[in-house]
C-alpha cells in the first residue's frame, strides 16, 4: 500500500518523500519542508498518533492526514485531538484520498501566504534580517543574532499578538529532547528588550506572560 500510494500521488504531480517507520518520518519532518503529512497510525518505532502530537508540540503547522484501519469514533476523535486535520479509514477510495490531499494542501498554502513573514521584518525603528541573523536596532546599531535568537524572534513575530506557550518554544527552538530552564528563555527576551525597546522596563513589543509563555505585540 505504501508503494501504491506513493506512485499514485506522484502520478497526480506531487513530489513525495516516504518513510517506513516513525523515527525516519520524524527525522524527515524536522529536516525538510512539507505541504502535507500522510501518517499511518500503525507505524513501527513511533506510531502516527505520537508523531502527530510531536509535530504539533514543535509548532509545525503542516496539515496532517491520518490513515488507519481503526475506524471507531474514539480512534478518530483521538487522532483529531492530537492535532490531525483529517482522518481516513482503510480501505479507502483512492479518488477520495487524492481530493482530501488536494484540499488540505490548498488550505495550507492560503494559511502560509497569510501568516509567514519574509527574510526581513521591520517594526518601530528596528529591522531584522533572519537569513543573515542580524538586526539593526532603534539606535542604528547592527547586532549579530545567534541562531536560537533568530529562531525565537521569528517564532514570536509569526504569532504576533498571540501568546506562544513555553512548550512550543522549547520544542521548536531548542529541539525535541532539550529542555532549558524558563530563565534561559527569559534571558533571550531580556536581550530582545535591550536591542529593540525604547524602554526595556516598560516593553512595547516583547512580553512575558507568567505561567503561560511569551508574546510579541505590535
Amino acid at each position: 500500500m505504501h508503494e501504491a500510494l506513493k506512485l499514485n500521488l506522484e502520478l497526480e504531480g506531487y513530489e513525495v518523500s516516504s518513510a517506513y517507520d516513525g523515527v525516519a518520518a520524524l527525522k524527515a519532518i524536522q529536516s525538510e519542508y512539507f505541504d502535507l503529512l500522510i501518517l499511518d497510525v500503525m507505524l513501527p518505532e513511533i506510531d502516527g498518533i505520537n508523531i502527530t502530537e510531536t509535530v504539533r508540540l514543535q509548532n509545525i503547522e503542516v496539515p496532517i492526514l491520518i490513515l488507519s484501519a481503526k475506524n471507531t469514533s474514539a480512534d478518530r476523535v483521538l487522532g483529531l485531538k492530537k492535532g490531525a486535520d483529517d482522518y481516513l479509514t482503510k480501505p479507502f477510495n483512492l479518488e477520495e484520498l487524492t481530493l482530501r490531499v488536494q484540499k488540505l494542501i490548498e488550505k495550507n498554502k492560503k494559511l502560509q501566504d497569510r501568516s509567514l513573514i519574509g527574510d526581513t521584518y521591520s517594526f518601530g525603528k528596528n529591522t531584522v534580517d533572519f537569513k543573515a541573523q542580524e538586526a539593526v536596532t532603534k539606535n542604528g546599531e547592527k547586532v549579530q543574532l545567534s541562531r536560537k535568537e533568530s529562531m525565537l524572534l521569528k517564532l514570536l513575530i509569526e504569532n504576533k499578538n498571540e501568546v506562544v506557550p513555553r512548550e512550543k518554544i522549547l520544542q521548536s527552538v531548542w529541539g525535541y529532547n532539550v529542555y532549558p530552564t524558563t530563565r534561559t528563555i527569559d534571558n533571550f527576551i531580556l536581550n530582545f528588550r535591550k536591542y529593540f525597546e525604547d524602554d526595556s522596563r516598560n516593553p512595547k513589543y516583547f512580553h512575558s506572560v507568567r505561567g503561560v509563555g511569551y508574546k510579541y505585540a505590535e
